[in-house]
């Protein structure tokens, strides 16, 4: 019914994290660029905003794809109340039983195979400055 509103608020926290994010990492680039050392080698990182920009795709993609799914089947309409399940106090306790059990579960998983691609990630660039220092020496 209203289970994809769980990660929709979890996805309006992380842009607004990810908006944060990217503006400190300007502040902290600009003067390095100033200085015309774009490619250090010590550079070779996935930045903060980057990593949120990738549970961001996750998280806005499963959003829209189950709103339009909900809305196919009759369950979010284009007029107040917007979300059948409200229209009455019974349907309406159903529905904050499914946003507290299955909407949080997804948002979780989400976030841990997020967590995961992050790990991976993280992993090859470790693996990239390894042959770098050897390319080096």
């Amino acid at each position: 019914m209203a289970c994809f509103l769980v990660p929709a608020a979890e996805a309006i926290v992380v842009t607004a994290a990810y908006i944060a994010a990217k503006k400190s990492e300007q502040k902290i680039q600009a003067p390095k660029l100033a200085d015309g050392n774009k490619f250090a080698e010590e550079d070779v990182k996935i930045t903060w905003s980057k990593r949120l920009s990738w549970l961001l795709g996750l998280l806005w993609g499963g959003v829209l794809l189950l709103a339009f799914e909900h809305f196919w089947h009759g369950e979010v309409v284009p007029f107040p109340p917007f979300l059948t399940a409200m229209a009455s106090p019974e349907d309406t306790a159903e529905m904050l039983s499914e946003m507290s059990t299955v909407g949080v579960s997804m948002a979780i998983t989400v976030t841990a195979v997020w967590g995961v691609i992050c790990g991976v990630a993280e992993a090859k660039v470790k693996q990239i400055r390894k042959s770098l220092k050897k390319s080096v020496a």
